[in-house]
């Protein structure tokens, strides 16, 4: 994965930032599926869980404030039967 916008370059070196570690770890990710905002969050996510695991009185706090801790629930939802996707519904035709 190739953080090319500078938003998400931005993004995943929050956790650092909030904390003041900045310059003090080097992280290998590797990410896979989703698209680059939703990989994004979730180095953001790891990055911030590591840190709290390196420092779990110090950098709680400021991880929390910030939202860091927070995961994002949103999940593809399942497909139903009779249904072409989870909502889409099959033509209707009247006669």
């Amino acid at each position: 994965m190739f953080l090319l916008v500078f938003h998400d370059t931005a993004c995943h070196s929050a956790p650092f930032r909030v904390t003041g570690t900045e310059g003090r770890y080097n992280a290998m990710i590797k990410v896979e599926g989703g698209g680059t905002q939703g990989q994004a969050g979730a180095i953001r996510h790891g990055i911030a869980r590591a840190l709290l695991e390196s420092d779990p009185e110090g950098a709680r706090l400021p991880l929390r404030q910030a939202g860091l801790l927070t995961r994002d629930p949103r999940m593809k939802e399942r497909k139903k039967y009779g249904l072409k996707r989870a909502r889409k519904a099959p033509q209707f035709t009247k006669r």
